[in-house]
């Protein structure tokens, strides 16, 4: 009897690592999902708010003008308010002024030797704006209301003072511009901009033979880069999955 229970418990010994591989095979293999690429997400631009900021540039006046042909250093300042709606279009209103030295006084001679000379030493300007975005750029056309300090008009024969009158002083008119705005760091935004100005047309009614009747147009073309800080609302403001 104890060989018979020396034997049974060898033969339980030896079946349990045979039994453990067998059931180790039985086991269905782990699976594994791989992680999901992590995509960065986009950013999504606003244009709302109000802003301040500050240009450089230059003025050429028109080929019907008394200032000549040279073209003039500018430089100011802007503020307004945008407002972005459905979705990619931003309309909005912005007041600007810009100073110009006094440093053109060329003007026109004319053949009897009169020479009539003009300077605009200020410009401003308050008008709405509309343009279309898409990411971090804008592109708009603004329009409105104008303004110049005055109708500076010299007029002088042989080196003398000339005695003159005209239509009116012509400081109020209409601009017309357009431009490139970009948002290049969180409420940060740099532009660059076409503006014409057109402040109507000065007719001589009394002046010098060669000068009297003769009628000029008072305009500016202005080109301009700028930048503007956006008060919280302008850079990337949320994240589009």
């Amino acid at each position: 009897m104890k060989k018979i229970l020396l034997g049974a418990a060898a033969l339980a010994a030896l079946s349990v690592p045979l039994a453990a591989p067998a059931f180790a095979a039985d086991m269905p293999a782990r699976t594994y999902s791989k992680a999901p690429v992590y995509t960065a997400p986009a950013l999504v631009y606003n244009w709302t708010g109000f802003y301040i900021g500050g240009h450089l540039g230059g003025a050429f006046a028109g080929n019907n003008g008394l200032q000549g042909s040279d073209a003039r250093f500018l430089g100011g300042v802007q503020a307004g308010f945008d407002y972005q709606f459905a979705p990619n279009w931003v309309m909005g209103v912005e007041a600007q002024y810009s100073w110009l030295p006094n440093s053109n006084n060329n003007g026109v001679l004319f053949p009897g030797g009169t020479l009539v000379t003009s300077n605009t030493n200020q410009l401003g300007s308050v008008t709405g704006r509309v343009g279309y975005t898409w990411g971090p750029a804008l592109l708009y056309a603004k329009g409105g209301y104008a303004w110049r300090d005055g109708n500076n008009i010299g007029v002088t024969a042989g080196g003398l003072a000339q005695p003159f009158t005209t239509n009116g002083n012509h400081k109020d008119g209409y601009t017309v511009g357009g431009g490139l705005e970009y948002m290049f760091a969180p409420n940060w935004s740099a532009k660059a901009e076409y503006q014409y100005y057109n402040f109507g047309n000065t007719n001589f009614i009394t002046a010098p033979a060669d000068v009297a009747g003769r009628s000029f147009r008072n305009d500016e073309h202005t080109v301009k880069v700028g930048v503007n800080y956006r008060f919280g609302w302008g850079g990337p403001v949320a994240a589009k999955y």
